[in-house]
């Protein structure tokens, strides 16, 4: 298992979620990291010929993705580790210029749920994919502004007196759509393709299709008296692919199958094709048990053998809001990972599964956390219980502590990414790890 010092750990996260602004970019981005290891891509539309103790991934839809590398025996089935590529924000629409005055805005639409209050006088761009036609045919490119383009002025507060006690208030239709130039003699259409055909260095005919979204352009950074928090868009949940990522590269090949699943569309309900509740995952898990030879019966016997890991952000206690907490759950930033629990199946975690992790935990010496959600506030779900539902693998739900979830700019401890990760790898190498341990 490598080890990370907390502050290099914390650094490589910052790094990845700069290459990042959108889950196409992140996809891309680990591709990358996973090939750099050695990893071999897979096409879904190719014929499979999979080998004991190499290393794969293959992706879907450009913003999911799905890596492992394959045990030597079959009969000890599979521990998988998922996350979630997508962040909430603002998402550009397909006519996208909105012409007020002598101004031209962006319409947008609000992608999951966002704090929208925290995108007002930022310096914001836009991040995604653009389809283009060319005479080779129909080609994605990945565009990401990096420059400051877009920004959502605030309503002065001699025009909003109540905006401190009231809070900051937008309508999602009139009110939210950034401003991103002055009118000039080009229609609202015309100036917004050009813009994008000038940073992709193509004709503004040939554009075709976008899907983007609005971005932050501040880097990550440091922050506090020892440096010891970070602050960096896009935390939830790009802390945890990066996590699962650099577990699933740092683990050797052992004789369980170590399987990583990055999904889209969580924040907005995971029913797509890229999302946990499509058909990748089973569908890869399928091709794997077939090039293992397993029939059906042996298929779901090594499933009962497999384990699941949700990883996705837990909401660190706040010293401002200390009402907004379960009292005896305060889970403390720079504090290691955390177990959350909900009693009405929003997360996946039951006492088996929790005292699992708490083992692992215990054996590598990671500190452990435990979260429960104030039973008078609605509490929010993950991918854990829709894939334990599907696949009948027992499951926990965990994560790094986070403040500020769903803000454009959320905090988090420098310390925790690093346990995060070295938590993620022991479980990969579970088997061969307990067995270590044993003797």
């Amino acid at each position: 298992m490598t080890s990370y010092s907390p502050r290099a750990a914390a650094q490589t996260l910052l790094d990845f979620i700069a290459a990042s602004p959108s889950p196409w970019h992140a996809v891309e981005r680990a591709s990358h990291e996973l090939e750099s290891a050695g990893f071999i891509a897979l096409d879904e539309t190719a014929r499979w010929s999979l080998r004991p103790g190499a290393r794969y991934y293959v992706t879907r839809n450009a913003s999911a993705l799905i890596a492992f590398t394959l045990g030597s025996d079959p009969a000890q089935g599979i521990t998988l580790i998922g996350a979630h590529t997508d962040s909430p924000g603002l998402r550009v629409k397909p006519q996208a210029a909105d012409r007020q005055g002598d101004l031209e805005r962006l319409a947008v639409e609000v992608y999951g749920g966002p704090i929208l209050a925290t995108f007002a006088d930022r310096d914001l761009s836009l991040a995604g994919r653009v389809v283009l036609d060319t005479p080779e045919g129909l080609q994605t490119r990945l565009l990401h502004i990096a420059r400051p383009l877009l920004r959502l002025p605030n309503l002065a507060i001699h025009m909003n007196r109540e905006v401190n006690e009231a809070g900051l208030k937008f309508n999602k239709q009139t009110e939210l759509p950034p401003i991103f130039a002055i009118s000039n003699a080009l229609t609202s259409a015309q100036r917004f393709r050009a813009l994008l055909a000038q940073e992709l260095n193509c004709a503004a005919e040939a554009l075709l299709s976008w899907e983007l979204a609005v971005c932050d352009t501040q880097a990550g950074v440091f922050w506090g008296a020892e440096e010891e928090f970070i602050a960096a868009p896009q935390l939830d949940n790009l802390a945890s692919c990066h996590g699962a990522l650099r577990a699933l590269i740092d683990s050797p090949p052992s004789p369980q199958t170590a399987l990583i699943a990055l999904f889209d569309h969580e924040e907005v309900g995971s029913e797509s094709s890229a999302g946990a509740g499509g058909s990748f995952l089973n569908d890869v898990l399928e091709r794997i048990a077939q090039q293992q030879g397993l029939n059906p019966e042996d298929q779901q016997r090594a499933r009962r053998q497999s384990f699941f890991i949700s990883a996705d952000m837990a909401h660190a206690w706040h010293p401002n809001f200390p009402q907004a907490y379960e009292p005896g759950h305060r889970i403390r930033i720079n504090g290691g990972p955390v177990i959350k629990y909900n009693a009405n199946q929003r997360y996946s975690t039951n006492a088996e599964s929790a005292a699992r992790f708490m083992a692992l935990c215990a054996k590598t010496g990671i500190p452990c956390q435990h979260y429960a959600h104030r039973s008078d506030l609605g509490c929010g779900s993950t991918i854990g219980p829709i894939l334990a539902a599907r696949l009948g693998i027992p499951a926990i739900d965990i994560g790094s502590p986070l403040w500020a979830m769903h803000s454009l700019r959320e905090s988090a401890g420098a310390a925790d990414h690093a346990w995060l990760i070295q938590a993620l790898s022991a479980a990969l190498q579970r088997k061969s790890f307990e067995q270590k341990k044993a003797r």
